[in-house]
Formats: structure tokens, sequence, C-alpha cells
């Protein structure tokens, strides 16, 4: 979904706008069939990190209390739908979460997932607006399947997929807000190795367009599915606004897992130098 408001309205007007678009796609989701739907980073809103401006504080919300959470709470009961909606959380004054909300098919407030690795580099300033979560790797028994949420700057670091795939997880959502170039090469590396590594599904979510007065980049788009050996089953525009649908087949789960044994040949008891501080 591309950014459909001017930065500077107010926030809730931007929210506003950004909910009225996704509308009819939720709705042809329902049509489709679509049994868990999850949405790009902070999707009510312009991804803002390239600026380091207070204003955008406002935009937090609440969870599960905040107007957000609430609106897809009623659209999850009433399409029968598993939603995951990441939002911009704040939990008392002053302190502020990159989160994703994961909402079961009846419409109930299953948890959360707080973003665990923050980045600080020029134009993703994100330290100035997320404090780092400490989820402990929640996975979420939904209606239709295990689902677990890795948020974008997570998917590099290869720990907490494994994490999520031993606490459960059958489907992994990487919610982001990731641009053209340095990083662009990773986008169909990253996801693919882990979704082999860890015997899992991974969906992929970006946004597109280009969001001023920042200017930072292209939001590429080309969401995607890929299933437990490491291939992408389904890949969607660069460019479009779009709904990107696949059936998920979660008996390649116990089929690559089998086959690879990764988990019966894993050997954490030699790891422990990769959990000491320094």
């Amino acid at each position: 979904m591309s950014l459909k408001a001017d930065v500077d309205e107010p926030v809730e007007q931007i929210r506003d706008k950004m909910l009225e678009a996704h509308l009819p796609l939720i709705r042809q989701a329902a049509e489709k069939g679509v049994q868990v739907l999850c949405f790009q980073e902070i999707f009510t809103l312009p991804y803002f990190c390239p600026s380091q401006d207070r204003r955008w504080y406002k935009a937090a919300e609440r969870v599960p209390c905040g107007f957000t959470t609430r609106k897809m709470q009623e659209l999850a009961e009433k399409y029968r739908m598993v939603i995951i909606a990441p939002v911009y959380e704040q939990t008392m004054a002053g302190v502020y979460y990159n989160t994703a909300v994961v909402i079961d098919a009846d419409g109930s407030f299953l948890g959360k997932y707080r973003k665990t690795h923050i980045p600080q580099v020029a134009g993703f300033w994100e330290k100035f607006f997320f404090k780092p979560g400490a989820s402990n790797w929640p996975v979420f028994q939904t209606r239709y399947a295990k689902v677990g949420v890795y948020i974008c700057y997570d998917r590099h670091f290869p720990e907490g997929w494994r994490a999520l795939a031993l606490n459960g997880a059958e489907i992994i959502f990487n919610p982001s807000a990731t641009v053209a170039g340095l990083s662009q090469y990773l986008w169909e590396l990253e996801q693919p190795a882990s979704a082999a590594a860890n015997g899992v599904w991974i969906a992929a979510v970006n946004r597109v367009g280009i969001e001023v007065p920042w200017n930072i980049g292209t939001f590429y788009g080309s969401s995607y599915f890929v299933n437990p050996w490491g291939q992408i089953a389904a890949r969607a525009s660069e460019d479009l606004d779009e709904l990107l649908v696949h059936d998920l087949d979660l008996s390649l789960i116990p089929e690559a897992r089998d086959s690879w044994q990764f988990f019966r040949d894993r050997r954490p008891e030699q790891y422990g130098r990769l959990t000491q501080c320094e």
C-alpha cells in the first residue's frame, strides 16, 4: 500500500485515510476466502523514521484499547479472518514500540509482538521513535494456523526466526518498510534462507511508492510467500496497491523438516558464545 495522505495533515486524518484505503482490499480478501491477513509495517502511517520529528509521537495508540486495534477486531469478527495489524504503540508517556497486533478470527485479541531489533542509521532513525521490544518470541494459536511475527529489520537476525520456529510457528509474517538500495538484494535472500533453515512458511510484506518530503528511496513492494523448502511461491508487484493471496500447504512443514533434519542435527549446547555479552 502506498501513502494516501500528505504528511502535514493531522495524524488522525492520515490514519483514517490509510484505513479507508485498506478497506476495499480487506473486503476483497474476505471474498477470496483469506484466513490470515497481514498488513505492512505501521500500516496506518507513513514511514516517518527518516525524520526526528516529535509530532509523530501523537500517532501512537494504546494496544489493545486503541482505535486501530478495535477497528481491526470488528473486521476480523465480521469476516472470520485472522488479522495481523502492525501499529505504532504507546504504553505510557514517552514509551513507544513498533508493534504487531494479532487478532483471531472471532475478533479476540490474542496478543502482540514488539520489534526486537531497532536500527539507527541515516534515513532510519528508529531509536528516536521506538523502544526495543522483548516479547520472548510469541507464537499465536489462531483458528487456522500457528502464527509468528518478525518486523522489518528483525529479518537480518537469524536467531529470531529460529526462536519462533522452535516455539511452534508454522507461518511467520515479516511486515516491512524497506526501500531500494543497499538491502534490496537481501529481500529475496534472507527470508527464503530462513524459511528453508527453519522449515516454515514466511510471508514478506513491503509497502510501495515514494514518501515525501523525506524521499529516502522507493518502497519497492515485491511482497511474497516463501515455502518451507525456501522456494518463493507467490509474489506481488513492485509498485501497486495490491492484495497477494496464496494457499499455504502446512503439510510441507513436516515434509521439509523430515528431509533436511536441521532440528535433529542442531547443537545448541555448542552455541553458548552466541548469547555471551561482550
